[in-house]
């Protein structure tokens, strides 16, 4: 293989495709990664990615696209950057940080915006690929420019990028070569820019093409160019295509037609025209742009016979103009630039024909303009494009469109600027209609109007016609001809253009002549009328503008020809009867010659009107003007000619601008001997000054400044312009009145720019002579404008406020012939004659101008100027904070100004310079920043201001400025100051975020000064004699305020943006991290004033992820330690503040796993060093570790959407704290686990939570804490009161009323015996009674629980291989639930196996749950053991307080017995205990133990039988308390037991354990079956009660049923009995009761068996009734009522704990609600095995145990029939017993309880498995139901619920 070799021209390129590396050596590339190279080898490239220095490796060559590159040395180092321009390589940029961000929006489903997003991509693309091509034009590189640019911007903005400045030419600025100010100028004008075009985005303006439309507003004259690529009509004939821009409002043409002569053969008539039709329409001024429409039109004339269905074409005349119709187009959105289009789209504008062939043209084209109609396909191709500028413009920036052959189209009028040199005289004449009688003919004639241009003599002037741009000139023009009308309307406009020299001789003379449609006829007809109009007045002026009514003159048509005959006649008809109309009426009553025998007669019949408009810059229609003009014809007139300037109108005289300044100025050097006419002229001037100045001719100030400096020649004029200047500022100094002297200041400028090219002139014709003379005078001029600045009369106070606006404005032309510096001296004494606190705001003004001149960029200048600025600044800006708005602003563009000015490199010397202004104003300003306060609309001007001056300082200007402190206190003060603003503009800006360069300018500015201030600190304030404990506490949380600010922290941002930063301003946290280090080490003994103050701040520090920053700062924690060690003996103070601080800065986002092994690897190796505080240091690092390692899973988490991790590793943290006594961390982190249990609503376990805090408390009056502080409570007692009502309400929202009933009676004894509050006492009374009620009837449906494994490695540390046992919410189902699980560990393998997995799952790197429910173990409280108590009460304690649950799976062991499955059916039992009870704190807990055992088959047949029995009992109950629920669950319950064929029953049992084999291989079981037995026995009387039950609820088409049923089961108690002995339910009397016999209740009683949790799912809820709303017959009645056994019974069973089996049969348990009912109770004893000693509970556990409910008042229960071993086991479930009807009528006089003795039988078998009997034999009356009627009591009973 070729050795590698270092690459030469391959030094560039960009990832063509992805590349997948194949080993360590190799790089990785995606598509668009650019890469630099290094070496080169064999088909493969060695180099690294351009984004990320440090990823090297090979990749092949045939995936790389190579660019140009530009090498630049800089130091040592080579930089390689691609040779393209600097516009593409920013949109490559952008794209791939576009591209980047698209991806994640795209992730995150914000469809909106990727969509936004990815048309913006595109569009940068395409145009990329246009810049790259380089074959634009310049106009066009320009707009395009423009248009990327600005989309760039847009897209930074609406994706919130750093916003991008840029130069005047769209360059991005380079903040190290722009000064702070001109930065701050482009950040706020690119923000302007850009939040105008997102207004124009949101208001559906199409914002692509806003740069055009920017640009067309910003200049006064436009044109549009159209290239007419085909005409496709079907005519036949030769025609006339007149095209022009057209006002559909006001129904007027705007523009000279564009005539296209078309041939009839179907392209234009001169071939050469072919692919050259190209016009443009010039002059359109913005007053055209705003016209609501413009519309380009096409008016079609065809040339040939009159009509075109004649055949016979040698018959008909030839020639002749006839109307074929129109095209029109709407261009009103193409011009104003709202639709961009190319030059190579083609528009079709569509052809409308004239409806008969007398129709005129102009009707149709309103008709079509207002209502479009079907063109049929025909039409004009055209290309259009909107350009900016004049002719002259265009014709340089469009070359490829506009050459010399391109026809100009002006404008109908005069542009909006005329320019010098632009001389035109051109006359639009516009044919607009006659009225022709038809005489002695029978039909209205054929009239055509014939015109010629002649002069005096009658001689035709040759070729002074034009019919339209781009044909040749004619001689003669002749009409359109419509056919037949009386009253034709031609509007046909042509131009007439004669010598100017000529225009007082020329007329126009038109003649009328009847055209017929054969040639013979033709021929023969003559003239038969005609009239004229001369086109100059005899005062000379031109032809007025408008509609002229012209005579119609009769007569022969040879004397129609001579002059001699009309010329003398009057031309127009008068409409106000002056002599001409007397003249003419005269002529029309005269049948004989008139003028002298000339002939001619008026025509009284016929009428015939032009109008006329004339474009000329030469003749005017102003009488007065003329005479100014034209002033040596008639000098006598010429002071009444100056004087009637002002009244003329101002668009006459700009249009005659150069004449008349011409005028002027000769008048003036023709009387330069005398001053007669001085100040004529001189208002004069003044006058025209001020018309430019009008916003309406604001435009033509270019025109008097090209004026001025290529036509203006009167070297004199500067004498005579600076006398009379001088006596009206001597003459208003005086306070006498002069009322040209206010229009003389505002035209100031323009006064100078006269004197100064006047003196100019002179000067270069007579070689600088006079040049002292005239300094003087203009230094008498300044002296008189001092004067009347310090006047003080009302009348020159304006004038004064002028003179200060103006005078700026001559600098820039006085400069040019006068001393500068003379100059700087005369405006100083000018500023200074103003008193001080007179006309701030207007002085402030003009000196900004004058900082913008070119004067205060010299040196010697500023010397005289800048002292007297800084004063005036130094009291604007004391009362900036207060002082009006634009007086603030004024004062601190001036400031800008000047620090703008001294930021230049061609200004000479600026030291003394930016010192005077250090020294003035740097204090000034930070106090004014202080006093105004953040929302200020001006305080990014100030900070801008403080910024520019500190870049502008270097070392010499600080160390000056420090000395001019005289005392060390003053100088405190002020670095104190600088601190606390430092401070403050760090942690919040003042600028917008995204304004990144200003940012990084700020702090690097700022940077540069801390370090300054920092030197001077440890020059003069770091000897124990001076040291100053508070200014060096501020500047190092300045420092680390500086290092943490959120824009340096390069690791939050793109790479991009990152080497940005890197490149241009390095890492800055750095430099002053080790800055920070290096003064800690110096501050010696001092140390031990800022700890703990500092170990915050330098903890922050230290989190920073820079691994040389944490290298050197974390030592400091060390020098921290022993500092405080040896002045205090421990660090406990250190150590405290660093746990409370790490636990806020994690949380927010620092510290890592790298920094807690730096950090415990860094403070170790120091302590080796100290062997007295190693141990010490040791805890502390093992203690600190333990928090990080809770701090960082706590805030992994902390956004995860699982909210079960983030409780699980807040109680991590909150137990931490509580392990090393840090109360305060312990209570904040309570909170936040409440919190996350509300926004779950799990109210139970943020009540528990809230529980731990209370029990902080004591009910004492002592102050609380700060850290017990809640709600503004003030002592603990009220702040546990208030804990307390928050913790029942969450209790009462969980339905865990038990626990709210211990808070309430805890309470209740707080009111009564120790703060005696009765009234408080009552409600809470009131609410313990509420919840007592709803344990007894609202429905708490029993929530599963269910364990989940987290197996493997993938899990983070606190799940990691553990089982939880978690409590599920209510009906939840375990599907749901693991649905759920999964949805947060998404990548999580699912284990459906229950077994505990292997270590190679384990051990996996992937991640495994295991999820299954578990039964809950009941845990009798102590109080309720052996005691009736109601289901409603023990079914809750099966699914609280519950720390012990079970998961049982059957197994097969031995031989299996096809015909019966029971003999070898095992069951393998798993038991988890967990860390604490449920619920709790959590909704899970940890699994901490895990035992196995294993149930036998006759265990589990014995457990089957509990359950089966539980379950009759259990429906028998829900079905007498509800008469509504459905009967068939109760008949397939019964029918499966009774009916041997359906399920078999218990005779698989007989058949597998009641055997002779069975009882000699097991002879240890022989108790057990006994049990069984009795458990069958006791079967028969409770299958009895529901058969029963059953017949009275059964409808009669399941009759046949229940009859089929009866049968079954007299066979099977038949049966039972026989072989297992006889059962009964015994009799019960009622108990006496000393209650009130409205609390007396007939209880369901619940049992506390052996099968306790395989009960239904849910406490049997009560339903209320009324009488009469059952009444008293009816079944339901009749079932709630059923009277009580009279005796109760008293069960005691050897305490404990109940377990669970796995029952065989498993029915669908009823959630429906139950009514009450009547109840017997049995007991049930608890396994022998089951040991007696128990965990010592904790206070949690003793408070939720000790639930105090009354002990029913009960005697003893005697057993009366003892032939019974055990009552089927149950708890929670009652059966109602039914009495004789004897009985039921006399419960109301019982009244005295029946004692029953309860013999229990216990089972001594020693292997026993967790379950417990007891005995229980029950002897009852049985009684037919139908004999049974509700007692009174039960009746109150059934009310009462």
């Amino acid at each position: 293989m070729a050795p590698w070799t270092r690459a030469a021209t391959e030094r560039y390129g960009v990832a063509k495709w992805n590349f997948v590396a194949n080993g360590k050596k190799q790089l990785s590339l995606e598509v668009g990664d650019a890469v630099q190279i290094q070496e080169v080898c064999d088909g493969w490239y060695r180099g690294h990615l351009v984004r990320n220095n440090a990823q090297w490796g090979v990749f092949p060559a045939s995936f790389i696209h190579l660019k140009q590159v530009v090498i630049e040395k800089q130091g040592d180092e080579e930089v390689v950057m691609s040779a393209e321009m600097p516009l593409v390589k920013e949109v490559t940029t952008t794209l791939r940080e576009w591209g980047s961000i698209w991806k994640q929006l795209f992730v995150a489903h914000k469809h909106k915006r990727v969509k936004q997003v990815q048309g913006l991509m595109w569009e940068l693309m395409e145009w990329r690929s246009q810049l790259l091509s380089g074959t634009l034009p310049s106009d066009e590189f320009k707009e395009l420019k423009q248009k990327v640019t600005s989309k760039i911007d847009y897209g930074n903005k609406i994706l919130e990028l750093d916003q991008v400045v840029r130069d005047d030419d769209g360059n991005i600025l380079d903040p190290e070569r722009a000064s702070v100010i001109s930065l701050f100028r482009a950040h706020e004008e690119a923000t302007a820019k850009i939040n105008e075009r997102i207004k124009e985005e949101q208001s559906n303006i199409q914002a692509d093409h806003s740069g055009i439309s920017a640009r067309i507003q910003s200049s006064p004259t436009h044109s549009l160019y159209v290239f007419v690529r085909n005409f496709v009509c079907r005519i036949g004939e030769d025609s006339e295509l007149f095209m022009s821009l057209y006002d559909p409002i006001k129904q007027s043409i705007i523009s000279e037609n564009y005539l296209v002569r078309w041939g009839s053969k179907g392209f234009p008539k001169e071939i050469d025209m072919l692919n050259n039709l190209k016009v443009v329409f010039t002059d359109l001024g913005n007053k055209d742009l705003s016209r609501e429409k413009i519309y380009l039109i096409c008016q079609i004339v065809r040339v040939g016979r009159m009509d075109l269905k004649e055949t016979n074409n040698k018959k008909s005349t030839q020639g002749l103009r006839r109307p074929f119709g129109v095209a029109v187009m709407d261009i009103s959105d193409l011009i104003k630039g709202k639709i961009e289009c190319d030059e190579e789209k083609q528009f079709f504008i569509p052809f409308f024909p004239v409806v008969a062939e007398n129709d005129f043209l102009h009707s149709l084209l309103n008709k079509v303009t207002a209502s479009r109609g079907d063109s049929a396909g025909q039409g004009l191709w055209v290309t259009m494009k909107a350009l900016v500028g004049d002719i002259v413009q265009i014709r340089k920036e469009y070359p490829h469109l506009v050459d010399r052959s391109t026809v100009v189209a002006r404008k109908l009028g005069f542009p909006e600027i005329i320019m010098p040199g632009d001389v035109r005289n051109d006359i639009y004449l516009t044919l607009q209609g006659g009225d022709f009688d038809k005489y002695n003919k029978t039909t209205q004639k054929n009239v055509e109007v014939i015109m010629w241009v002649c002069d005096e003599d009658g001689k035709v002037i040759q070729n002074s016609i034009c019919l339209g741009a781009g044909d040749k000139v004619v001689s003669e023009y002749r009409s359109v001809i419509y056919y037949q009308i009386k009253q034709p309307r031609w509007m046909e406009t042509i131009k007439v253009a004669v010598p100017l020299e000529e225009m007082h001789k020329i007329h126009l003379r038109f003649m009328f002549r009847h055209r017929s449609s054969q040639e013979s006829k033709d021929k023969s007809e003559k003239n038969f009328a005609m009239a004229f109009v001369r086109l100059m007045k005899e005062d000379g002026t031109v032809l007025q503008d408008g509609l002229h009514d012209l005579i119609v003159f009769k007569g022969d048509s040879k004397r129609m020809e001579d002059v001699n005959c009309y010329l003398s006649l009057p031309s127009t008809r008068s409409q106000h009867g002056d002599t001409l109309a007397h003249k003419a009426a005269a002529l029309s009553r005269s049948t004989s010659n008139v003028s002298g025998g000339g002939g001619l007669s008026v025509s009284s019949r016929d009428s015939f009107s032009i109008s006329t408009l004339v474009c000329s810059t030469k003749l005017t229609q102003n009488v007065g003007l003329l005479g100014l003009l034209k002033w040596r014809t008639r000098p006598e007139l010429l002071q009444e000619n100056l004087e009637k300037l002002k009244i003329i109108d101002g668009e006459e005289v700009v249009k005659f601008l150069q004449d008349t300044l011409d005028a002027l100025f000769n008048i003036m050097m023709e009387h330069s001997q005398t001053d007669n006419y001085d100040i004529l002229v001189f208002d004069a001037l003044i006058h025209i000054i001020g018309l430019i100045a009008d916003r309406k001719f604001q435009h033509f100030n270019t025109v008097l400044e090209a004026y001025i400096k290529q036509h203006f020649s009167a070297t004199l004029a500067y004498k005579k312009l600076m006398s009379v200047l001088k006596r009206y500022l001597d003459v208003s100094g005086r306070g006498e009145q002069c009322e040209p002297i206010l229009r003389t200041l505002k035209a100031l400028e323009y006064i100078f720019k006269f004197i100064v090219r006047s003196r100019m002139l002179y000067s270069q014709l007579y070689e600088g002579k006079e040049q002292a003379e005239f300094e003087e005078s203009l230094r008498k001029l300044f002296e008189s404008i001092n004067s009347m600045m310090k006047t003080d009369y009302t009348t020159t106070l304006l004038l004064r406020v002028a003179a200060l606006k103006y005078l700026p404005t001559v600098l820039h032309d006085v400069e040019k012939v006068f001393d500068a510096k003379l100059l700087s001296e005369q405006l100083h004494d000018f500023y200074s004659c103003i008193p001080p606190e007179k006309l701030q705001k207007q002085k402030v003004a003009s000196m900004t101008e004058i900082v913008s001149s070119r004067l205060f960029q010299r040196q010697e200048c500023r010397d005289v100027l800048l002292p007297m600025m800084l004063r005036e600044l130094s009291g604007a800006l004391a009362t900036l904070a207060d002082g009006p708005h634009d007086e603030r602003r004024n004062s601190l563009e001036l400031l800008n100004n000047i620090l703008e000015v001294l930021s230049r490199d061609n200004v000479g010397e600026t030291f003394q310079h930016i010192q005077d202004i250090v020294v003035s104003l740097l204090r000034i300003i930070n106090r004014t920043f202080i006093t105004m306060g953040r929302e200020h609309a001006l305080i990014s001007r100030v900070v801008a201001c403080m910024t520019a001056i500190l870049s502008q300082m270097d070392d010499r200007h600080y160390a000056t400025y420090i000395e001019t402190f005289t005392g060390s206190s003053d100088l405190v003060d002020f670095l104190m100051e600088s601190f606390l603003l430092f401070k403050d503009l760090i942690g919040k800006h003042v600028y917008p975020s995204d304004w990144m360069a200003m940012i990084m300018v700020q702090n690097r500015v700022f940077l540069r000064a801390i370090n300054t201030y920092a030197d001077t600190m440890n020059q003069k304030f770091l000897n124990n004699n001076d040291f100053e404990v508070q200014l060096w506490n501020n500047y190092f949380h300045l420092a680390v305020a500086f290092i943490t600010q959120e824009s340096l922290q390069l690791q939050h941002f793109s790479s991009t943006k990152r080497n940005k930063i890197l490149a241009k301003y390095g890492d800055m946290r750095e430099l002053i991290g080790f800055a920070i280090r290096d003064i800690w080490y110096k501050l010696g003994s001092h140390k031990i004033c800022f700890i703990p103050g500092m170990v915050g701040p330098i903890l922050e520090m230290t989190l920073i992820p820079e691994e040389e920053l944490r290298r050197a700062t974390i030592p400091i924690f060390f020098d921290m330690i022993t500092c405080e060690h040896a002045h205090s003996g421990n660090f406990h103070k250190f150590e405290n503040e660093i746990i409370l601080k790490l636990d806020h800065e994690v949380e927010g986002g620092g510290g890592d796993e790298q920094y807690m092994q730096l950090l415990e690897t860094i403070l170790l190796d120091c302590a080796s060093e100290k062997l007295t505080l190693r141990p010490e240091v040791q805890h502390f690092v093992a203690l600190v570790k333990g928090l990080l390692i809770r701090l960082l899973d706590y805030r992994t988490v902390m956004n995860d959407e699982s909210r079960n991790n983030r409780m699980s590793c807040t109680v991590n943290l909150l137990n931490f704290y509580k392990d090393i006594n840090r109360e305060a961390m312990y209570i904040r982190y309570l909170y936040k686990l409440r919190d996350l249990h509300l926004e779950g609503e799990n109210y139970t376990e943020a009540a528990y939570t809230l529980l731990l805090h209370s029990r902080l408390l004591k009910w004492v009056d002592e102050t609380c804490s700060p850290q017990f502080e809640y709600r503004g409570s003030q002592t603990q007692r009220q702040l546990k009161e208030t804990l307390y009502d928050t913790i029942i309400d969450y209790f009462d929202k969980g339905k865990m009323w038990e626990e709210a009933i211990t808070l309430c009676k805890e309470l209740a004894e707080q009111y009564e015996n120790e703060i005696f509050d009765y009234e408080l006492l009552s409600k809470r009374l009131e609410k313990q009674a509420k919840f007592y009620e709803n344990i007894m009837k609202i429905l708490r449906p029993k929530p599963d629980y269910f364990a989940v494994g987290y197996y493997g490695q993938g899990y983070p540390p606190f799940l990691r291989n553990k089982v939880f046992i978690h409590r599920g919410k209510e009906y939840e189902r375990r599907e749901d639930f693991q649905n759920q699980l999964m949805s947060q560990f998404p990548s999580a393998v699912r284990l459906n196996t229950t077994t505990i997995p292997g270590d190679d799952i384990r051990n996996s790197p992937l991640q495994y749950i295991q999820c299954f429910t578990v039964k809950s173990v009941l845990e009798i409280p102590p109080r309720l053991k052996n005691k009736p108590v109601p289901d409603q009460i023990i079914n809750f304690y099966k699914s609280n307080y519950v720390q012990r649950f079970h998961y049982s799976r059957p197994v097969r062991k031995g031989p299996v017995d096809p015909n019966n499955e029971f003999v070898s059916m095992w069951i393998e039992r798993t038991t988890f205990t967990t860390e604490y009870k449920l619920p709790g704190i959590l909704r899970w807990f940890e699994a901490k133990d895990m035992k196995h055992t294993t149930l036998s088959p006759l265990e589990n047949a014995i457990e089957t039988m509990e359950s089966t029995n539980e379950k009759i009992l259990t429906m028998i109950n829900q079905y007498q308390a509800d008469w509504t629920l459905p009967i068939n669950p109760l008949s397939m319950l019964l029918n499966g037991i009774v009916d041997p064929a359906v399920m078999g029953g218990f005779a698989k049992y007989e058949k597998a354990f009641f055997t002779d084999d069975y009882n000699q291989q097991h002879p240890e079981d022989r108790d057990k079956l006994m049990r069984l037995k009795d458990l069958i026995a006791w079967q028969i009387p409770l299958l009895g009660g529901g058969i029963s039950l059953h017949g009275k609820r059964v409808m009669d088409d399941l009759r046949p049923f229940h009859e089929r049923m009866e049968e079954c089961f007299k066979q099977l108690k038949k049966k039972v009995e026989k072989e297992y002995g006889v059962r009964e339910l015994p009799e019960m009397d009622n108990r006496k009761s000393s209650r009130p016999r409205s609390v007396l209740r007939t209880f369901r009683q619940s049992i506390i068996s052996i099968s306790s949790l395989q009960g239904s799912e849910c406490v049997t809820p009560t339903r209320h009734h009324s009488d009469r709303d059952i009444p008293p017959d009816s079944p339901s009645s009749w079932s709630s009522t059923l009277p009580r056994s009279s005796g109760s019974v008293s069960a005691s069973a050897v305490e404990g704990v109940v377990t669970v089996g796995d029952g065989e049969v498993k029915l669908r348990k009823s959630k429906k609600k139950k009514k009450r009912s009547s109840m017997i109770f049995i007991t049930e004893e608890r396994e022998r095995t089951q040991t007696l000693d128990s965990k010592r509970l904790s206070k949690k556990q003793e408070f939720r145990s000790d639930t105090n409910l009354a002990e029913p008042n009960e005697g003893n229960v005697s057993l009366t029939n003892a032939n019974s071993r055990s009552l089927p086991a149950i708890t929670g479930l009652s059966l109602a017993v039914l009495g004789s009807a004897e009985e039921v009528d006399s419960v109301r006089a019982r009244r005295d309880s029946k004692s029953m003795s309860v013999c229990v039988t216990s089972d001594r078998t020693a292997d026993r498995r967790s379950k417990g009997v007891i005995n229980l034999l029950f002897k009852s009356k049985s009684s037919k139901s139908d004999d049974v009627k509700p007692s009174d009591s039960a009746k109150g009973s059934a009310d009462h619920f």
